[in-house]
């Protein structure tokens, strides 16, 4: 049971900045991000304290004789729904990622197998763009190579909308497929890879980066086959040099946008190593069936003969290959990953 007057604390911080959101006081910026975080948690604690004061009316009720029946049915009913809504509110009291509600940063490379592996990291890419398109996010290609094949060496992308890193943080990691590839005529099924890194946007005030860390450097961008795109100097290379972070970039044909580009990245990924930074630091045995983001950690495998897909880290297996890959299904694991991840954290906090 959560203690009253915790969530008589919370109640009483969220009409506060109601109050000073009304009369435009302060930044009204952060003032209303932290509104918009409390307003669920106090939706619950509201609905949850009703419930207590009905109960206690009900019980109230139990020494008239003519009102004792319509008591004992309400007090049922309202016990009855009292764990639910309970569970319901050490839920939404749980502590926030605060990266939650921010764009993410979408990376996508093949991994082992050569040119299926990079058919795979496409096949990938369009799974998310699809599924993003599904949930009414944007999906802004950043930077993309393509081999002659058709398949994907690099994407990097930006997704924006509502509870973006909050969802797609879960897919970080390496993902498995197996199937026949259509270049294989002896009909063998191969294994291969492809690394999937969800990085949540980084704001300036979260990273500084000081230009004598940074090398910059510039060049002519090349398209699939090694030809020049074009005949300027537009692509730029920044190293981060205390990190040994690289980032490239040549989409644009402005030196300037490839920068700002460039430099986008680079924080984020900063923001991120700082992030798991810190978290290493908190509690080292973090990791757990939902996994640590460790780029290295198979998550999940792809079997097209079967026709399933199987995440390892919570030994789901859904046999709706082609829906998941189409960006319908993939909420299915992913709401998964996120009720698995609430019972752990529920359970450290038990």
């Amino acid at each position: 049971m959560v203690p009253l007057d915790r969530l008589q604390r919370i109640v009483e911080r969220f009409e506060y900045l109601e109050a000073q959101m009304a009369q435009g006081g302060g930044d009204l910026a952060r003032l209303g991000r932290e509104y918009a975080e409390l307003r669920p948690v106090v939706g619950e604690i509201r609905a949850y304290r009703q419930a207590l004061d009905d109960l206690g009316t009900a019980r109230a009720m139990l020494d008239d004789p003519e009102m004792r029946a319509l008591a004992e049915d309400e007090i049922a009913g309202i016990e009855a729904r009292l764990p639910e809504m309970e569970h319901a509110l050490r839920l939404a009291l749980l502590p926030k990622d605060a990266a939650d509600a921010r764009p993410a940063i979408l990376e996508i490379r093949p991994g082992t197998g050569g040119d299926e592996a990079a058919l795979f990291a496409a096949d990938l890419m369009r799974m998310y763009a699809r599924h993003a398109e599904a949930r009414g996010w944007s999906f802004e290609v950043i930077e993309e190579q393509w081999s002659e094949l058709g398949g994907l060496r690099e994407l990097v992308a930006r997704v924006k909308g509502e509870g973006v890193f909050a969802r797609l943080k879960f897919e970080s990691g390496v993902h498995r497929v197996q199937r026949v590839p259509e270049t294989e005529s002896g009909g063998r099924i191969h294994t291969s890879a492809a690394t999937v890194a969800v990085l949540p946007e980084a704001e300036e005030v979260d990273v500084q980066i000081d230009e004598k860390d940074l090398r910059i450097d510039t060049y002519r961008a090349q398209g699939a086959g090694g030809q020049h795109v074009n005949t300027t100097d537009s692509a730029v290379r920044i190293t981060h040099i205390p990190t040994g972070i690289v980032v490239q970039q040549q989409d644009e044909k402005s030196q300037h946008k490839n920068r700002a580009k460039a430099l986008k990245i680079l924080r984020a990924r900063l923001y991120d190593a700082e992030r798991e930074a810190q978290e290493s630091a908190r509690a080292e045995d973090r990791r757990s069936q939902v996994g640590s983001g460790d780029r290295s950690e198979r998550i999940r495998t792809y079997n097209f003969p079967q026709g399933r897909v199987s995440d390892h880290r919570i030994n789901l297996t859904l046999h709706k290959l082609d829906r998941v890959l189409e960006g319908e299904a993939l909420d299915e694991i992913i709401d998964a990953l996120i009720a698995e991840d609430q019972a752990r954290r529920l359970a450290e906090v038990a």
